[in-house]
């Protein structure tokens, strides 16, 4: 089965694995099988990754609501980790939604699942970045 792109070239999480699922209507999905190398000293997800997958999703989310933003640049964000987040060979699933937008800027909210497990929420504010050489500089 071959994994679907990113819509956009976002080099690190394609570097950690992480699956594009979907992104449509202020909503999005991602995935991401986990290893060895995702995990933390006590062998569940590093925080940093559960925080990077929220982050991207929620990017995403606002970006579909904006086809002419070549970017979605965090503003700010708050992560609550509610428990544990999975273990090597787990899928945690996470998804985003784009509850709020003005012509600048996009607030979302977030989370992740380990299953039927909910594992971490997060809340964000996203500027929209529309001019193409802004963005190539970011």
């Amino acid at each position: 089965m071959s994994q679907a792109k990113f819509p956009f070239d976002i080099p690190f999480p394609e570097h950690l694995g992480v699956e594009f699922v979907q992104m449509d209507s202020g909503r999005a999905e991602i995935a991401l099988t986990l290893e060895h190398r995702h995990m933390n000293s006590w062998y569940v997800t590093h925080g940093g990754i559960s925080m990077t997958l929220l982050d991207v999703v929620m990017s995403l989310a606002g970006r579909s609501l904006d086809p002419d933003a070549r970017a979605a640049v965090t503003v700010e964000m708050k992560t609550s980790f509610l428990q544990p987040g999975g273990k090597p060979g787990s899928r945690i699933i996470a998804t985003g939604h784009a509850f709020h937008r003005s012509t600048t800027m996009c607030f979302c909210e977030g989370e992740i699942r380990d299953g039927e497990r909910l594992v971490a929420k997060a809340m964000g504010t996203f500027k929209y970045i529309k001019n193409l050489a802004i963005a190539s500089k970011l």
